[in-house]
Protein backbone atom coordinates (compact mmCIF):
# COMPACT_ATOMS: atom_id res chain seq x y z
CA UNK A 1 0.00 0.00 0.00
CA UNK A 2 2.88 2.51 1.08
CA UNK A 3 4.72 1.16 -2.25
CA UNK A 4 1.54 2.08 -4.41
CA UNK A 5 0.60 5.70 -3.06
CA UNK A 6 4.41 6.74 -3.22
CA UNK A 7 4.29 5.57 -7.04
CA UNK A 8 1.16 7.85 -6.85
CA UNK A 9 2.56 10.92 -5.33
CA UNK A 10 6.08 10.56 -7.28
CA UNK A 11 3.63 10.84 -11.09
CA UNK A 12 4.32 13.81 -13.08
CA UNK A 13 0.83 15.17 -12.72
CA UNK A 14 0.64 14.77 -9.00
CA UNK A 15 3.79 16.76 -8.86
CA UNK A 16 3.06 19.45 -11.19
CA UNK A 17 -0.16 19.96 -9.46
CA UNK A 18 1.18 20.21 -6.41
CA UNK A 19 3.68 22.62 -7.70
CA UNK A 20 1.15 24.86 -9.68
CA UNK A 21 -0.63 25.09 -6.39
CA UNK A 22 1.89 26.27 -4.12
CA UNK A 23 2.81 28.78 -6.65
CA UNK A 24 -0.50 29.85 -7.15
CA UNK A 25 -1.34 30.38 -3.70
CA UNK A 26 1.91 32.78 -3.65
CA UNK A 27 0.45 34.58 -7.13
CA UNK A 28 -2.60 35.31 -5.31
CA UNK A 29 -0.88 36.93 -2.03
CA UNK A 30 1.29 39.34 -4.29
CA UNK A 31 -2.09 40.14 -6.76
CA UNK A 32 -4.22 40.78 -3.47
CA UNK A 33 -1.50 43.03 -1.92
CA UNK A 34 -0.78 44.47 -5.57
CA UNK A 35 -5.34 45.17 -5.56
CA UNK A 36 -5.06 46.39 -1.85
CA UNK A 37 -2.05 48.21 -1.37
CA UNK A 38 -1.53 50.15 -5.00
CA UNK A 39 -4.63 49.75 -7.52
CA UNK A 40 -6.99 50.61 -4.87
CA UNK A 41 -5.76 53.51 -2.95
CA UNK A 42 -5.38 54.89 -6.55
CA UNK A 43 -8.70 54.12 -7.70
CA UNK A 44 -9.73 55.52 -3.78
CA UNK A 45 -8.13 59.18 -4.77
CA UNK A 46 -9.26 59.94 -8.16
CA UNK A 47 -12.83 59.02 -6.58
CA UNK A 48 -12.14 61.51 -3.64
CA UNK A 49 -10.36 59.82 -1.36
CA UNK A 50 -12.98 56.77 -0.88
CA UNK A 51 -11.49 53.61 0.99
CA UNK A 52 -13.54 50.49 -1.14
CA UNK A 53 -12.12 48.28 2.04
CA UNK A 54 -14.65 49.76 4.65
CA UNK A 55 -17.40 50.22 2.55
CA UNK A 56 -20.23 47.98 4.40
CA UNK A 57 -24.41 48.41 4.73
CA UNK A 58 -25.18 47.80 8.30
CA UNK A 59 -27.81 45.02 8.91
CA UNK A 60 -28.16 45.33 12.68
CA UNK A 61 -28.79 47.84 14.89
CA UNK A 62 -26.58 46.80 17.35
CA UNK A 63 -23.55 47.98 14.52
CA UNK A 64 -22.15 51.06 15.57
CA UNK A 65 -18.67 51.55 14.36
CA UNK A 66 -17.78 53.24 11.34
CA UNK A 67 -15.31 51.04 9.63
CA UNK A 68 -15.58 47.61 8.65
CA UNK A 69 -13.40 45.24 10.44
CA UNK A 70 -14.91 46.73 14.03
CA UNK A 71 -18.93 46.74 12.18
CA UNK A 72 -18.21 43.17 11.47
CA UNK A 73 -17.58 42.09 15.47
CA UNK A 74 -20.54 44.14 16.48
CA UNK A 75 -23.29 42.36 14.86
CA UNK A 76 -24.15 41.54 10.82
CA UNK A 77 -23.01 43.79 7.75
CA UNK A 78 -22.70 43.67 4.42
CA UNK A 79 -19.13 43.91 3.71
CA UNK A 80 -19.43 45.04 -0.20
CA UNK A 81 -16.22 46.89 -0.17
CA UNK A 82 -14.12 43.87 0.71
CA UNK A 83 -16.37 42.29 -2.64
CA UNK A 84 -15.01 45.00 -5.03
CA UNK A 85 -11.58 44.35 -3.86
CA UNK A 86 -11.73 40.48 -3.83
CA UNK A 87 -13.60 40.91 -7.17
CA UNK A 88 -10.84 42.80 -8.64
CA UNK A 89 -8.17 40.50 -7.32
CA UNK A 90 -9.97 37.65 -9.80
CA UNK A 91 -10.03 39.87 -12.44
CA UNK A 92 -6.38 40.79 -12.65
CA UNK A 93 -5.43 37.01 -11.75
CA UNK A 94 -7.63 35.75 -14.91
CA UNK A 95 -6.46 38.45 -17.22
CA UNK A 96 -2.47 37.79 -16.01
CA UNK A 97 -3.53 33.82 -16.88
CA UNK A 98 -4.89 34.47 -19.97
CA UNK A 99 -2.05 36.33 -21.08
CA UNK A 100 0.45 33.40 -20.14
CA UNK A 101 -1.90 30.77 -21.98
CA UNK A 102 -1.90 33.30 -24.55
CA UNK A 103 1.94 33.09 -24.81
CA UNK A 104 2.23 29.76 -24.21
CA UNK A 105 -0.28 29.12 -27.35
CA UNK A 106 1.93 31.45 -29.36
CA UNK A 107 4.96 29.63 -29.04
CA UNK A 108 3.80 26.51 -29.42
CA UNK A 109 2.16 27.38 -33.03
CA UNK A 110 5.72 28.82 -33.29
CA UNK A 111 7.43 25.35 -32.56
CA UNK A 112 4.83 23.81 -34.84
CA UNK A 113 5.65 26.58 -37.98
CA UNK A 114 9.19 25.62 -37.84
CA UNK A 115 9.93 23.13 -40.79
CA UNK A 116 11.94 20.00 -39.03
CA UNK A 117 14.69 18.57 -40.60
CA UNK A 118 13.65 15.31 -42.78
CA UNK A 119 15.23 12.26 -41.21
CA UNK A 120 18.74 11.03 -42.22
CA UNK A 121 18.12 8.25 -45.17
CA UNK A 122 18.74 4.88 -43.81
CA UNK A 123 22.01 3.55 -44.22
CA UNK A 124 21.54 1.04 -46.77
CA UNK A 125 20.06 3.24 -49.07
CA UNK A 126 23.11 6.02 -48.58
CA UNK A 127 25.35 2.77 -49.45
CA UNK A 128 23.47 2.53 -52.58
CA UNK A 129 23.48 6.11 -53.70
CA UNK A 130 27.46 5.41 -52.65
CA UNK A 131 27.27 2.80 -54.87
CA UNK A 132 25.67 4.30 -57.73
CA UNK A 133 27.89 7.60 -57.93
CA UNK A 134 31.00 5.56 -58.24
CA UNK A 135 29.40 2.92 -61.06
CA UNK A 136 28.47 6.42 -62.82
CA UNK A 137 32.43 7.86 -62.63
CA UNK A 138 33.49 4.52 -64.01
Amino acid sequence: MLKEFKEFAMKGNVVDLAIGVVIGGAFGKIVDSLVKDIIMPIIGAITGGLDFSNYFIKLSSAVKASNYADAAKEGAVLGYGAFLTAAMNFIIIAFVLFLVVKAMNRMKRQEAAAPAEPPAPPRGEVLLEQIRDLLAKR
